[in-house]
């Protein structure tokens, strides 16, 4: 071992043993407080007011006004000062931080001196009066408290609550106790989801849920993780995606219907990937997928408003439309409807200098990659990219003037995909046929293939109406309207490395 990786284990062990004795110091004071059990400590404290609420209730207040309102509040103690006799908190909710003000000739000696017992990360129940100081701070001053739960461990410092990323990741708790930012953008989260399934509710679309684990997967093109009922002696896979689900409900006749709910992909982590992520879809009879783009733009800019959004995103006007084939040639120069084959295709990637995998791959393969890995990055503005090859989209309706092409679109923003859609394919002899078509690609080695659906292909038999269809990724949507570059920093408990 070297002298530098010697002092560093010397420096873990000691931080270790240093931890060890604060939570053992932390347990003292819960005895002498009383609250080293379950029975010493309250099982409720109701009533409790949000920060956020009596911020806007004392708003006009000025600098020293005291009034005779009286509040109760609750939170974990986040910073502490004394001056005199007088003690100085700071507490914080979800919703905020309010300072909190006590003196001792105003609580008394004993329950003064237990106030100056609590530890940074405990949480707290406070009764008093709403004043604001002359530093012009809106404060509680403190008439009565109460302990509700013993922080054992201290609170993480800045330096890990704001910059180890890791931590902050692994470690979501954390995270949210440290940044006020985190807490701010979670809410956000929860904004932007609500504000979803309103705009879907107020346009007359149904919430359902379907299966979870699913005897055949489908409805897009990715690998699924597969497990085992041991009852039912039968593997099934985690959803990849809720699309044939859905669409039976429309032959069934909820003819407007939506799922917002986890999906699951056995692929790869990045800063736009995770293998469990959130999806809204939604499907609409009557629709096509031009009425499907519109349908997009107003819910993001519903979303946009629930959060108040106000960044370099165009949101409040109709977002830029350009061709599959017309979007590949403006970013490469390469016009993929003169080279017929892969050979000849890979042949012009090459040629223009892109680096990019071309041996083994068939012609509709290397054109979505030019898409992915040359278009995607460089659409920042709200981009639907229309009308793709028929065979990147077995669930598509054939485009009504453009042989080979299908009536799809994917929309982007901020450099990644955020949404896929479709006029959907309601003929059940096509479908069976694009089915067929898939088994062929799987046979020949593809690995993200769609496999063969009897249920779904007779549910087909039974009639479905003109439908378009809708997949958004949520996560992605948060992304965009938080201001993030990174998937992880709007999921909670983001996948990670071990």
């Amino acid at each position: 071992m070297s002298g530098d990786d010697e002092r560093a284990g010397h420096e873990q062990e000691g931080g270790e043993r240093r931890l060890e004795e604060l939570i053992e110091e932390r347990r003292k004071k819960a005895r002498r407080l009383g609250a080293d059990g379950e029975e010493g400590l309250p099982y409720r404290f109701p009533d409790a007011t949000p920060v956020a609420r009596l911020r806007e209730e004392f708003a006009q207040l000025k600098p020293g006004e005291e009034t005779s309102e009286t509040r109760r509040i609750a939170g974990r103690l986040a910073a502490r000062r004394e001056q005199g006799g007088a003690a100085f908190m700071d507490l914080v909710d979800r919703t905020g931080r309010i300072q909190l003000y006590a003196r001792r000739d105003g609580l008394g000696e004993e329950a003064f001196e237990r106030l100056l017992e609590l530890d940074l990360g405990d949480w707290l129940g406070a009764d008093g009066v709403i004043i604001v100081t002359r530093r012009g701070e809106l404060s509680l001053r403190v008439e009565r408290f109460e302990l509700l739960a013993k922080s054992l461990r201290p609170p993480p410092d800045k330096h890990h609550g704001l910059s180890d990323v890791e931590l902050r990741h692994r470690r979501r708790e954390l995270d949210l106790i440290a940044n006020e930012e985190t807490r701010a953008r979670f809410l956000e989260r929860a904004r932007i989801i609500g504000a979803v399934r309103s705009y879907l509710d107020s346009e007359g679309f149904v919430e359902v849920e379907t299966p979870v684990l699913q005897p055949v997967y489908g409805g897009a093109l990715a690998r699924p993780f597969t497990t085992h009922h041991n009852e039912l002696d039968r593997d099934l896979y985690l959803r990849i995606a809720t699309e044939l689900y859905l669409k039976r409900l429309v032959v069934g006749g909820l003819e407007r219907v939506y799922e917002l709910g986890k999906d699951f992909r056995n692929e790869g982590v990045s800063h736009k990937h995770n293998p469990e992520f959130t999806m809204v879809e939604w499907y609409e009879a009557y629709a096509d997928y031009l009425d499907e783009a519109a349908r997009l733009e107003a819910l993001v800019r519903a979303a946009a408003q629930a959060v108040g959004y106000e960044g370099e995103l165009e949101l409040s006007k109709s977002w830029r439309r350009i061709r599959f084939v017309e979007a590949i040639q403006e970013a490469t120069g390469i016009d993929v409807r003169e080279h017929e084959d892969a050979e000849s295709l890979a042949t012009a990637i090459k040629a223009a200098g892109l680096e990019m995998p071309t041996e083994n791959l068939p012609w509709f393969a290397l054109a979505d990659d030019l898409l992915s890995k040359c278009v995607e990055p460089t659409l920042k503005q709200p981009t639907f990219v229309l009308d793709y090859p028929l065979e990147l989209s077995p669930f598509a309706r054939s485009h009504r003037s453009e042989p080979g092409l299908v009536e799809r679109w994917e929309a982007f923003a901020g450099g990644m995909e955020i949404a896929n859609a479709f006029s959907e394919l309601n003929d059940p002899d096509v479908q069976r046929e694009r089915f067929a078509a898939q088994q062929r690609l799987r046979a020949l080695g593809a690995a993200e293939t769609q496999p063969h659906d009897e249920l779904y292909l007779e549910a087909l038999e039974h009639g479905m109406p003109p439908t378009g269809g809708v997949g958004l990724g949520v996560d992605r949507l948060v992304m965009l309207l938080t201001g993030q570059s990174s998937i992880r920093e709007v999921v909670l408990f983001p996948a990670m490395r071990q």
